[in-house]
């Protein structure tokens, strides 16, 4: 007995140290989140707070910048989810059937997801700026145009820029995902379905996806969780302009806590997000498992 009671203050003892800094990075700073939700917390405050309730909140939902902001977070949720997951698939199956080069092949799409975003955006935000690469490429070169077209001034071409990063920066962590997966599918599997008089695209369907739908349902989830997240590309890339029509969640949260200092608002504004998240994340996880039983 006092063995046991001594093991257990030895693992308290070394779960201590982790459990602080847990606490006082993590938890903390959410609670203290929360409690300024029901402020007015601003730079003019910042020592002298009046609590408000919920009117952040519903400054918040009423906040027609913040409507175009979830729209467009949706929006570039919707888009690059399906795009990262399918041609990630579609690069995982081709490299599962070749022998030679795989190594090098998984390498070479995997590197966009270790570019760094900054370094990325830079790069996408020269190429489709207005003086930038691709419109020199369509004036000079194959001459489809004899004016620059502005495609990062409109709401719709600064997001589908960023939208075409995130779906180029996503397909390696995808593909090597769900290469993953299909290398646990046991062949015996496809041997019954040839058997069975099964061509490609039956085995596809009715073999493959039922045996990786536990990893489908991951990436799923975490790239849903990552477009709603996504910051640094659109901040680099537009800047939420023009007029803050390409802004998305974070980076309106970013402009109205450090532009404006409402750290209020930001505050209320970010347990909205995480609560749209968490019912996200929860329909999905629903939804799969009505279709495995």
């Amino acid at each position: 007995m006092k063995t046991s009671k001594k093991s257990r203050i030895e693992i308290v003892l070394l779960l201590l140290p982790g459990l602080l800094v847990f606490g006082i990075f993590t938890v903390y700073p959410i609670i203290k989140l929360f409690i300024m939700s029901f402020f007015q917390w601003d730079f003019g405050s910042m020592f002298g707070q009046s609590f408000i309730g919920l009117e952040n909140y519903r400054e918040v939902i009423q906040d027609k910048y913040f409507q175009t902001a979830f729209v467009n977070s949706l929006i570039y949720t919707l888009v690059t989810v399906p795009g990262q997951m399918v041609l990630g698939l579609l690069i995982a199956l081709l490299l599962n059937k070749i022998a030679r080069f795989k190594v090098g092949y998984r390498v070479l799409y995997y590197l966009p997801v270790i570019t760094s975003w900054v370094v990325a955006s830079l790069i996408f935000k020269y190429v489709f700026n207005t003086e930038g690469l691709l419109n020199y490429f369509l004036t000079n070169v194959i001459h489809i145009t004899i004016q620059n077209v502005h495609w990062l001034d409109t709401r719709w071409g600064g997001l589908a820029v960023a939208m075409l990063l995130g779906i180029w920066k996503g397909i390696g962590w995808n593909m090597v995902v769900f290469l993953a997966a299909l290398q646990t599918v046991p062949n015996d599997l496809y041997e019954a379905a040839s058997i069975d008089g099964a061509g490609a695209i039956n085995k596809f369907f009715h073999v493959t996806l039922p045996s990786i739908r536990g990893t489908i349902l991951f990436a799923l989830v975490m790239l849903t969780i990552g477009g709603f997240n996504v910051f640094t590309s659109t901040k680099m890339i537009t800047g939420g302009e023009p007029g803050h029509q390409t802004d998305v969640i974070l980076t309106w949260m970013y402009y109205k806590a450090f532009s404006t200092g409402a750290f209020g608002y930001s505050a209320a504004l970010s347990f909205i997000t995480t609560i749209v998240l968490a019912c996200l994340a929860l329909i999905q996880f629903k939804m799969m498992r009505q279709e495995d039983k």
